[in-house]
């Protein structure tokens, strides 16, 4: 899969030549996968927008290129499409098509909201997709690499007018394989002018996953800066502070404790659950809760606390 999506020139990606696609080696999880080019065709029509068939197009690709928060190859071809579609389709529809980009291109998290869970983007080595019987992480990889080929796609996307979808770019960037100065430069001077709370906290959570997994040293003290600062708005220190305890192995220091727990952090746990990071790990309501009780008491069960 990664060659095969390597292989896909600039110009059939942005010409949307979707027949010189070897679909139909990579099924999907419900069938097979010369059905996307369809489903993305439809995704991409100003028609199908005006009728809701685009709507339908798009649930029908999450369902079968992100089933119960995994993804699979055929998945990997349909990236550079959709980072296409997400640019220049349709408006309403763009947040949640980057978001299918970045859940392409990120291990299944089954409600993980650890330390070391959170951030995370590798899937096992070991662990294979039931339909190809190929390791899913050259899945991701290939998504990934995807991604990264098309950041100019993506950088206008950080100042959208939408607020969900300068949210769902940011998790989108976070999984970038190069350029990682430069990514995270724009994200880190998006933050200083996003008035968003929700996308402040997107910000801070991609450039820590971009810091955790390149290993840029200077980046846990940058959180630590942000969360022990009671000049910061809240969302800021909290989303800091998530970022902070997941790019390190210290305790908790009381200070951070204190902030997560008191009361008024958990007000901001509805406004939050619209941070892409966060809404995987309780679907239903309460991924800040629920991360934080993980990170801050990992060896007591949620229904203990």
């Amino acid at each position: 899969m990664r060659t095969v999506v390597g292989a896909i020139s600039q110009e059939v990606k942005d010409g949307f030549r979707y027949d010189e696609i070897p679909w139909q080696r990579f099924p999907h999880f419900y069938g097979p996968g010369e059905e996307i080019p369809g489903l993305l065709a439809t995704l991409a029509s100003k028609d199908a927008e005006a009728t809701g068939d685009a709507d339908r197009a798009l649930w029908q690709l999450q369902t079968n290129l992100h089933h119960q928060g995994s993804t699979i190859a055929v998945g990997a071809l349909a990236v550079p499409f959709l980072l296409r579609i997400a640019t220049a389709g349709c408006p309403r529809l763009r947040a949640e098509t980057l978001r299918l980009v970045a859940e392409i291109g990120r291990c299944q998290h089954l409600g993980d909201g650890s330390r070391e869970g959170l951030l995370a983007v590798a899937e096992d080595p070991l662990m294979m997709e039931g339909t190809t019987e190929c390791p899913l992480d050259w899945t991701i990889q290939a998504a990934r690499h995807a991604i990264t080929g098309d950041l100019h796609l993506l950088f206008p996307l950080r100042s959208d007018p939408d607020p969900a979808v300068r949210s769902a770019t940011a998790f989108v960037l976070a999984a970038a394989t190069s350029e990682i100065p430069r990514v995270s430069s724009g994200l880190q001077h998006r933050l200083v002018v996003e008035d968003d709370p929700v996308v402040r906290v997107s910000l801070i959570l991609a450039i820590a996953q971009l810091a955790r997994e390149h290993q840029d040293e200077h980046a846990p003290a940058w959180a630590r800066d942000l969360w022990s600062d009671p000049g910061r708005p809240p969302e800021i220190r909290i989303g800091a502070g998530l970022a902070w305890l997941c790019l390190v192995t210290d305790p908790a220091p009381d200070e951070l404790r204190t902030l997560l727990t008191d009361p008024s952090t958990d007000q901001y746990g509805d406004l939050l659950q619209r941070v892409p990071w966060l809404a995987p790990v309780a679907p239903t309501g309460g991924g800040l809760r629920s991360c934080i009780h993980e990170m801050l008491t990992p060896n007591i069960p949620r229904n203990s606390a």
